[in-house]
């Protein structure tokens, strides 16, 4: 599927309309360059999962959990170097939770993922106009 959106709420609420129904346990690889708008995404993510929380991206932490009706984890992989880094904070824990995880810079640790993961891809086609293919590779 893709979408194009005009600005930054419209990025918000495909993000909101896209997890909605998604299922608990559910990857969501993000791809994208610095502010493509991934972040953009999850804050509509954590709305469509009826989470009131602020949601920033967790670049120097790693991960934010935001936790409402459902949980949302919501990873930064930007400054990690490997999938093994990933593992040592706790990745399969995350997993195990039944939350859904949100991976930004999924390239980072792409080994990481066992192939069941929903690929996210922004692009900038303007300033404020983006590309975002759900599922497409």
């Amino acid at each position: 599927m893709i979408i194009y959106t005009n600005n930054e709420l419209e990025t918000e609420q495909v993000g909101a309309e896209f997890a909605a129904n998604l299922p608990g346990g559910s990857v969501v690889a993000f791809y994208g360059d610095l502010g493509a708008g991934k972040t953009a995404f999850v804050r509509g993510m954590a709305r469509g999962m009826g989470i009131d929380s602020r949601v920033n991206s967790p670049t120097f932490t790693i991960v934010n959990e935001y936790i409402g009706e459902r949980e949302l984890y919501h990873f930064d992989m930007y400054r990690l170097g490997s999938a093994d880094e990933l593992f040592d904070i706790g990745w399969e824990d995350y997993l195990s939770r039944g939350g859904v995880c949100a991976v930004e810079w999924s390239e980072n640790v792409s080994d990481a993922f066992e192939g069941d993961e929903i690929t996210v891809k922004i692009e900038k086609v303007s300033d404020t106009g983006r590309k975002i293919s759900i599922g497409e590779e």
